[in-house]
């Protein structure tokens, strides 16, 4: 198993979202991530369809998801919840009727946010702004696996913020101009037995930002923030919010430009492997979460230290990604392939490979993940001299350096 992420970097602790989890966390068992990751996607749906960053013809909002992933059950991320539903209520008092739950269809997550009354006379929602809040995430894991279930074709549409509809013949559901953002919880057992590699696959799972987190420390009377200082991140999340919800367009300034085309590349490599799937909207996930400090800050402008920011919570969630998946490929007979690799640094000749298996795998089935092994950059083949000037194949692993 991956090592936990490192702490989270303080460039991540900026403004608003900074101080609450600054003067939170001592109150609380909740990790600090915790706190941080689900304080930045409630305060992006609060916002609504409001700033937006343009980058070509997409509109990227501020509503974002993020799964909570403990290596427990008591990994107190419903507490850390707690606390910043109670600080977007009172900073907004209408949001509260805008959380929701229950991700169970593409068709119940329309209906939320519907555009005309429905055949029942139930009538279309003023206010589109929806924040689901699922801390059994793992049921609506199981959800999607079930046959001509819409709810990830959906859900994918939603991060993307395009219209909502379904193709039927009577009473289709159609929604526009909706802000959706999701928090899930759930254990690393938990997602790794029920994440798909469909979901993996289709763009699902990387809509999501992975957070590890577990308890930060034993409060047995635990606490909340209260008081002046309460009052105080109330207010400044307040005055963002009405800031936040004009719509207008929110751009680089500068030196987050520079910022920008230097780490650019890096965001966009691919990069192999489950956790590599999990990561692969590595630049729009920075992007609105850049967004969402400026906005907090009531910038025009995507400042440096709002990229910073958004770039430290990103690395987080790539090495919380690492920690779940680990090195897993996706693929049995290569990840066990590897994990035999792992343990002779020498490499493995052809007759060793087969002896991983037992014999048991066809050379056709043994060829195909030793290829994908290859190119993931996991083996090196090479040759090397055996008795009569003969050579032999071997498969070296590409082992990474000890830290």
């Amino acid at each position: 198993m991956s090592e936990w992420p490192a702490p989270v970097g303080e460039q991540a602790l900026h403004g608003p979202a900074g101080e609450f989890v600054l003067r939170t966390e001592p109150h609380s068992e909740a990790h600090p991530m915790a706190l941080l990751s689900q304080f930045l996607v409630a305060f992006g749906s609060a916002c609504g369809r409001g700033a937006y960053y343009q980058v070509e013809a997409d509109r990227h909002y501020t509503n974002e998801f993020v799964v909570l992933v403990g290596p427990t059950a008591t990994g107190r991320k419903g507490s850390s919840w707690g606390h910043v539903r109670r600080l977007l209520g009172d900073a907004d008092s209408a949001f509260s009727g805008c959380l929701a739950g229950g991700l169970s269809s593409g068709e119940g997550l329309i209906a939320q946010v519907r555009d005309h009354a429905d055949e029942d006379g139930g009538q279309a929602p003023a206010d589109k702004r929806r924040l689901v809040v699922e801390p059994e995430f793992a049921q609506t894991l199981k959800v999607l696996a079930r046959e001509g279930n819409t709810l990830s074709a959906i859900v994918r549409q939603a991060w993307d913020g395009e219209p909502l509809q379904t193709i039927v013949r009577n009473d289709p559901l159609r929604a526009t101009g909706a802000s959706i953002g999701i928090v899930g919880h759930i254990t690393r057992d938990e997602l790794l037995r029920y994440l798909t590699a469909t979901e993996l696959a289709n763009g699902f799972a990387n809509r999501f930002l992975p957070v590890a987190v577990k308890r930060s420390k034993l409060l047995p009377f635990g606490g909340a923030l209260d008081g002046a200082r309460f009052a105080e991140i109330r207010d400044a999340v307040r005055l963002a919010l009405r800031f936040a919800q004009q719509h207008r367009p929110i751009t680089f300034d500068d030196a987050a430009r520079e910022r920008w085309i230097d780490t650019y590349e890096q965001l966009s490599t691919a990069r192999p492997g489950l956790a590599g799937a999990a990561t692969a909207r590595a630049e729009a996930h920075t992007v609105r979460l850049a967004l969402i400090y400026a906005l907090l800050d009531l910038s025009e402008h995507i400042g440096l230290e709002h990229l910073e920011a958004a770039l430290a919570v990103w690395r987080y969630s790539a090495d919380s990604a690492r920690w779940i998946f680990g090195d897993a490929l996706g693929d049995p007979t290569a990840d066990e392939l590897w994990q035999a690799a792992k343990e002779r640094p020498a490499g493995l000749t052809r007759t060793e490979v087969s002896e991983v298996f037992s014999r048991n795998k066809k050379r056709r089935e043994i060829e195909r993940a030793l290829g994908v092994l290859e190119d993931a950059g996991r083996l090196h083949r090479t040759t090397r001299p055996v008795e009569r000037g003969r050579a032999a194949e071997v498969w070296i692993p590409v082992l990474a350096p000890a830290a």
